[in-house]
């Protein structure tokens, strides 16, 4: 199982970064197996320097906030009209509400929606969804809105017949949930939008770095990667805060950092 960071910026795209957008990769049966985690504001454009978006084999939406869901809509556009003839369709998870907003933000139009292109299924709590070799298990976590973490487990990329797991959080404040999200994962990816100030006193919203850590010590983690950090933040104050929680190894995750588990 491969992980190629997309985009990682938090709340909006900036000139480093697109918004959140992470590709995951995986041989089995003869092929290749990818299953796209978000595709966030201006995402659609170097996803392709990673993939065909044509072959993507599936679509999992953590949430509706557009740093994590509007490209979806250009994602469409992209398959309904190549010159080869419509794409997909691709199989689209996410909350049960995903395609109204999608709609809304195509304006409602039957050329551009995601009808045709997409085969929705919204996610139920702790219910996984099988994809190729991929079990993905969302887990309802701590946002404004209705937002999943995902678990994901899939065949080892050194060694295939061993299964490994990755948990991404998706938007979450700490709470019950990423402890059975994260428990003893190869892999966390974890959001950090947040850092200890003024700003930080604002609960049910996101992690910052040092909450990320505590998630990932207390769960038995074996790597945490931070992410979805705000262009305002200072991306070594996160790396520094999470180091203060957590004793395995840390990195702050880059637009085109792979990571093979």
């Amino acid at each position: 199982m491969r992980l190629t960071v997309v985009g990682c910026a938090g709340s909006f795209p900036h000139a480093g970064s697109a918004a959140s957008s992470y590709l995951l990769e995986a041989d089995d049966g003869g092929r290749t197996w990818r299953v796209l985690l978000d595709l966030g504001n201006g995402a659609s454009g170097p996803l392709h320097g990673y993939v065909d978006p044509g072959e993507l084999d599936a679509l999992a939406v953590s949430h509706l906030h557009s740093d994590h869901v509007a490209d979806v809509v250009v994602l469409n556009v992209y398959l309904r009209y190549h010159p080869d003839g419509p794409r997909g369709p691709v199989a689209l998870f996410g909350p049960v509400d995903t395609p109204q907003p999608l709609a809304e933000i195509a304006g409602s139009d039957p050329a551009t929606d995601t009808n045709g292109q997409f085969e929705f299924s919204p996610w139920v709590d702790r219910e996984p969804v099988r994809v190729g070799p991929f079990e993905i298990e969302p887990v309802r976590v701590n946002h404004p809105i209705e937002a999943y973490g995902m678990r994901i487990t899939g065949p080892s990329e050194k060694d295939p017949a061993r299964r490994v797991t990755l948990a991404y959080t998706g938007d979450t404040d700490d709470c019950p949930a990423l402890d059975h999200l994260a428990r003893g994962v190869d892999l966390l990816l974890s959001e950090a939008a947040f850092v200890e100030g003024p700003a930080d006193a604002v609960r049910g919203v996101h992690l910052n770095g040092v909450r990320a850590g505590e998630v990932a010590e207390r769960t038995g983690t074996k790597r945490l990667v931070l992410t979805h950090l705000v262009q305002w933040n200072d991306p070594a104050v996160s790396l520094a805060e999470a180091r203060r929680t957590y004793s395995g190894p840390i990195d702050v995750a880059a637009p085109g950092a792979v990571y093979s588990l």
